[in-house]
């Protein structure tokens, strides 16, 4: 299995917080052969102290330090060598420094995606390929939503479409980009009244839909044993309200992002068996949402299973 570290068609990014999509993932140029089975866990430690009210970067007294922890499991596998499936599902923990809102942790949402190959050109001195990606994912547990920065995620389904490109040399180097929408359905507040540039008399909050943009830059080290990328990611919801001025973030929020990061991962053997991975991401600009900087560590093991 191979991982990298942006967004998936699993990502949900709010004040309080953001699950950053790392997989063989709906993201990357890579493919898990037919019958080849890659279990991993991966560990992340994200955290801000200063978060953006609207497009206004500011500190919060009364959260002092917000941090969210989570332990991902994860399943990918090859159908075909050109169709493979992802299957997440995330345990997540917030808390802060400040204040005396409590933090809450839980199961959050159980994420499914079907990635395909369709080009696969090889050249001379490297090759192009070309990815689409259909991913999927739903909250597996009852939590509140309308707990923000605290709560484990925006409680709605979400169902996204992805392409992915990469030019790769023969000799290690690649390049990739990809674009997604995602779109975003509802969830229910525990209150039946709730403010969005007017006033709303329901407990039903429309989730914005999004649009995602990455490009990334890699490298294969050691005879493909050891793989080395940065990446810029950028999310932009299509709709929704900015937080009001000392008001809590709410899941009808327009949340935007500019995301930095680093991505290692090493496999003990060539073909298979156990591998280790690391990672750290940082954002550099956004809107109504922290500014995060987190770091993930995981283990992945692969084996032929058909």
């Amino acid at each position: 299995m191979n991982f990298n570290s942006k967004f998936p068609g699993l990502l949900l990014a709010g004040l309080g917080m953001i699950q950053l999509a790392i997989a063989q993932t709906p993201i990357d140029g890579l493919m898990m052969p037919k019958g080849e089975i890659c279990i991993a866990v991966v560990y992340e430690d994200a955290n801000w102290d200063h978060y953006w009210e609207g497009t206004y970067l500011r500190t919060n007294g009364n959260i002092g330090t917000f941090s969210r922890k989570m332990l991902m499991p994860m399943i990918v596998g090859g159908i075909t060598d050109k169709i493979n499936f992802i299957v997440s599902l995330p345990y997540v923990k917030t808390a802060a420094t400040g204040g005396q809102l409590a933090g809450v942790e839980g199961i959050q949402d159980l994420g499914l995606s079907l990635k395909a190959q369709l080009v696969d050109k090889q050249m001379e001195k490297s090759k192009l390929m070309v990815f689409s990606n259909l991913s999927f994912s739903t909250p597996a547990s009852n939590y509140l939503s309308d707990y923000m920065p605290f709560s484990l995620g925006f409680g709605a389904r979400e169902l996204g479409l992805r392409v992915i490109g990469q030019f790769e040399l023969n000799k290690g180097p690649y390049a990739r980009g990809s674009f997604a929408y995602l779109h975003r359905g509802t969830t229910e507040a525990e209150r039946d009244f709730y403010y969005q540039e007017g006033s709303f008399y329901t407990a039903t909050m429309d989730v914005p839909d999004a649009v995602q943009a990455q490009i990334a830059i890699g490298s294969w080290f050691l005879q493909k044993k050891l793989r080395v990328e940065a990446s810029l990611t950028s999310l932009r919801c299509a709709t929704g309200d900015d937080i009001r001025s000392y008001n809590a973030p709410q899941p009808t929020n327009k949340v935007d992002f500019d995301q930095v990061g680093g991505f290692a991962q090493y496999y003990f053997k060539k073909d298979g068996g156990l591998g280790v991975l690391a990672y750290y991401n940082h954002m550099f600009s956004g809107r109504n949402m922290g500014q995060f900087s987190g770091l993930g560590l995981g283990l992945t093991y692969q084996f032929k299973a058909f």
